[in-house]
């Protein structure tokens, strides 16, 4: 079979029916690549500070990151599925996400509570002008449906940080 029957038999295969045009698709889609990717990265860190979490107050961060992490974790498959309703693709590997992600990754051995509680506020921070990056290309092609679901999580968001906040005014 020629090569150029079976990349457009392939890229058939996944073409879903919107209404949204290819260039509304292929900008949202790649918006929501990007989003993606810094989610599972987030998402990454929080369960990385919260399994590495110690100290006196050691159990209510324990459990603060863990449902920040679920609620980050819950936000994945809602973006992922988002771009495929609308006709896009979406990451597929680890790799993917590295080359997308734009939250930095934290590695090091060891992290005081206060400097993880911190370095997670200002992610979140992040996340929420990315995700108003991304609401205002879901704007511009008048896709309403990822804009509504992108304000929920910019609220979700929101909260994280606030809570984060609020927990380093009386930590150690």
């Amino acid at each position: 079979m020629d090569r150029t029957v079976v990349e457009k038999r392939r890229k058939a295969d996944l073409a879903t029916p919107t209404d949204l045009g290819a260039n509304a698709t292929a900008d949202i889609a790649g918006a929501l690549a990007a989003l993606l990717a810094d989610t599972f990265a987030l998402y990454l860190k929080t369960k990385n500070f919260h399994w590495h979490m110690s100290g006196r107050h050691f159990r209510d961060y324990h459990l603060l990151l863990d449902e920040q992490g679920d609620q980050v974790f819950a936000m994945t498959d809602a973006i992922a599925e988002r771009a495929r309703k609308i006709g896009g693709t979406t990451i597929r590997s680890i790799g993917h996400i590295s080359r997308l992600q734009r939250l930095l990754d934290n590695d090091a051995e060891f992290v005081t509570p206060r400097d993880m509680l911190a370095e997670l506020k200002d992610d979140n921070r992040q996340l929420i002008g990315f995700l108003r990056q991304a609401h205002e290309v879901c704007e511009e092609h008048n896709d309403v449906a990822t804009t509504s679901l992108i304000e929920v999580w910019i609220d979700e968001t929101e909260r994280r940080t606030w809570f984060l906040f609020e927990t380093l005014r009386d930590s150690e």
